[in-house]
């Protein structure tokens, strides 16, 4: 009962630090923020933030890897399933069910994650999910797209899909998230597999 006691109350303190990080990139933005900072709005003292954090950048990693390896936990679970679809020209059900499991998870961490990738958070995150999005696409030996399929080079079509997505995520935790993950995954899946121009209603070809 005391190791369960002592887990709860390390989530909880994790959990306020967390929290108070969070408010402060909207506030004063991550650069400025100091440790002290955060002690003070989770209402801790030094030697409880250190018990758990080197510093601030520790603490913003450790925040970011929780949410990649979720990521990398429901790419592993789901790409297989979109492979076998494609594979067999059975029809794309529309969301995938990867887009929905990935806004699921934004979701559920959207707090955290318009923070850190608003301007005022950590732009190395915006790096580390492109990387992601592009080892999903591209580098992992399950990976969605294989390079002989290709109508262009690989690194532009990583580039314009891995841009989008992202821009499309940042609206949306703006926006407030007045969509589902549901209907987000359904307009990503819409946009992606339809492209641009036919998402858009544009029935003629632009150029001749």
């Amino acid at each position: 009962m005391k190791d369960t006691y002592t887990d709860l109350r390390i989530l909880r303190t994790k959990e306020s630090i967390r929290e108070a990080l969070v408010e402060l990139i909207e506030e004063i933005g991550f650069q400025a923020i100091t440790v002290k900072d955060i002690t003070t709005r989770a209402r801790i003292n030094r030697g409880t933030f250190y018990a758990h954090y080197e510093n601030k950048f520790d603490l913003i990693t450790k925040c970011e890897d929780e949410i990649m390896q979720e990521l990398s936990r429901i790419a592993k679970q789901k790409i297989p399933d979109i492979i076998a679809t494609l594979k067999n020209n059975s029809p794309i059900v529309a969301p995938f069910a990867l887009d929905v499991a990935f806004f699921e998870c934004l979701n559920k961490n959207s707090d955290f994650m318009k923070a850190v990738l608003g301007p005022k958070g950590d732009l190395s995150f915006q790096t580390r999910l492109k990387d992601f999005m592009w080892r999903t696409m591209f580098g992992e030996q399950n990976a969605l797209i294989k390079d002989k399929n290709l109508l262009v080079p690989k690194q532009y079509l990583a580039s314009y899909v891995t841009s989008a997505h992202l821009g499309v995520i940042q609206q949306w935790l703006d926006d407030g998230r007045k969509e589902s993950p549901q209907e987000m995954a359904g307009i990503i899946s819409s946009i992606t597999v339809n492209g641009p121009f036919v998402t858009a209603g544009v029935n003629k070809l632009l150029l001749q």
